[in-house]
């Protein structure tokens, strides 16, 4: 894209010395310019992105974006002067792409609870109702393809130009549609400013993210933008903070998992069991008995959030969007269900005290017989204090548990296991012991599926979606869904 092209764009005024510069990429990080990007040098709350300009112009930046030069600075580049550095980036970036959410349909979802799971969701119900769709989310990116892939490491948190740069890479691939998780974050900071949304879902609103927000109001507002920006807002009747959304968009669709009847889409009769969760299903294209092959009564509200907004998107009937509810399959080591006969096996990412047993908790209700556990605690500096407190969720919200590995990197694996046992210790006084210690992670996943009993539920938590175990002596390649599986096969 030509520079004069981009100011006409931007709603800036050009200049004789702009003309053929050629403008092949956008980034605010210096390291990441190659030759023909623009630089865009914002202005952080600690750092100023004009003190990179040396290495931009380095690596081969062709003109700078900012909200003006420092005093007694210089640029030898062309210099794009806007009043608000971060909207100028999203803005840039979506014009060098060719704003390619104009040639998509594209659902955001934002809310606190169940936006990567409603997002997952989504993306499978458009797929299998003929839609070739890709998916944007905290737990990774996938192409029309279906394979799920990791930005690198320095795209910890995608930025505008990323952002873009997937759309655009979702065109080329032929895809008809996007399903992209809008955090907080990501709207506060302009990351998804420039995408032409066609349906914002919404899934609920409980406080979080204050120390970046400040109050609950704050953190809502940015959480409003996206149902500003659509077309069309899909909204949770069931989350008191819908009331203030009601009008904000063109149009809307509410849906309700708590059965409330003054919502397009609702459920009632709602049942969960081994191998996942039946509900009567209420909707504009009728009624349908339906299974959602998922854990947890909550994921009824991110199915009827699914439903809802693939339903208008895509157009689809009933009968599609039902069989592809029945064939979904669990975001990656969340609350992931792995297929066995007899007894329910779940890979879940839990780590922490307070999620284990949360988790716990939500299984219990639904499980048959007994209630097992596999769980390890993770090593390094972070938190010694939680290998006990993991312990002692284990053993108090498990029929039985069995104390393992996690990532034990430089911390002594029989340390993490003897403060676990500490914990599991003081958590059983008085009753029976209702715990054991495998070291070997393998071992102990085999040990708690082999001896399982039809109608109980075994928890792997901890590693959830992730490759690698680090051990003490070293990583090896890790897949906790492929060791339930095995495990599972030798019953």
């Amino acid at each position: 894209m030509q520079l004069v092209d981009l100011c006409a764009a931007l709603g800036l005024p050009s200049d004789p010395t702009f003309d053929g510069v050629e403008i092949t990429g956008v980034t605010h990080n210096s390291a990441w310019v190659t030759p023909g990007t623009l630089f865009v040098a914002l202005r952080g709350a600690n750092v100023d992105g004009h003190t990179f300009l040396p290495q931009a112009l380095e690596r081969g930046a062709v003109a700078v974006l900012g909200e003006g030069l420092p005093d007694g600075a210089a640029c030898p580049l062309p210099y794009l002067t806007v009043a608000h550095g971060r909207e100028a980036l999203a803005d840039a970036a979506a014009a060098v792409a060719g704003h390619p959410s104009h040639n998509l349909g594209v659902v955001g979802v934002t809310g606190t609870d169940g936006k990567t799971t409603t997002s997952w969701i989504a993306r499978h119900l458009l797929r299998t109702a003929g839609v070739p769709t890709g998916f944007l989310s905290t737990v990774g990116y996938e192409l029309p393809d279906g394979v799920l892939r990791q930005f690198p490491a320095h795209f910890t948190t995608p930025e505008a130009p990323q952002v873009q740069s997937f759309l655009a890479e979702l065109v080329e691939a032929g895809a008809r549609a996007a399903i992209v998780e809008a955090s907080s974050h990501a709207l506060a900071l302009d990351r998804v400013r420039a995408v032409d949304w066609d349906v914002a879902l919404w899934t609920n609103l409980t406080s979080e993210h204050l120390d970046f927000h400040g109050t609950v109001e704050a953190y809502f507002a940015e959480k409003r933008k996206l149902v500003e920006r659509a077309r069309v807002a899909v909204l949770n009747l069931d989350d008191p903070w819908t009331e203030k959304l009601r009008g904000v968009a063109p149009a809307e669709i509410t849906y309700s998992a708590d059965g409330d009847t003054r919502a397009e889409w609702w459920a009632e009769d709602i049942v969960a069991g081994l191998r996942g969760i039946d509900f009567t299903l209420h909707s504009p294209l009728g009624d349908a008995a339906v299974t959602l092959p998922m854990v947890g009564t909550f994921n009824v509200a991110n199915a009827l959030g699914a439903l809802a907004a693939v339903g208008h998107l895509s157009g689809a009937g009933l009968p599609e969007l039902t069989a592809g509810l029945a064939s979904v399959t669990g975001v990656p080591g969340r609350m992931e269900l792995v297929p066995a006969t007899d007894i329910r096996v779940i890979v879940d990412f839990a780590h922490t005290p307070t999620a284990l047993a949360k988790v716990l908790q939500v299984l219990r209700p639904s499980t048959e017989g007994e209630l097992r556990v596999v769980i390890g605690s993770a090593g390094g500096r972070r938190d010694p204090h939680k290998h006990a407190l993991l312990g002692a969720a284990a053993a108090e919200f498990a029929d039985r548990a069995i104390l393992s590995e996690d990532d034990s990197e430089d911390t002594p694996l029989e340390f993490l296991l003897s403060e676990m046992e500490r914990g599991a210790s003081e958590s059983t006084a008085g009753r029976a012991k209702n715990w054991e210690v495998i070291p070997n992670r393998n071992e102990a996943i085999r040990r708690a599926i082999g001896e399982a009993q039809p109608g109980d539920t075994i928890l792997l938590a901890g590693k959830g979606p992730e490759d690698v175990l680090h051990r003490n002596s070293g990583d090896v390649p890790w897949n906790e869904v492929e060791e339930a599986r095995a495990a599972i096969a030798l019953r």
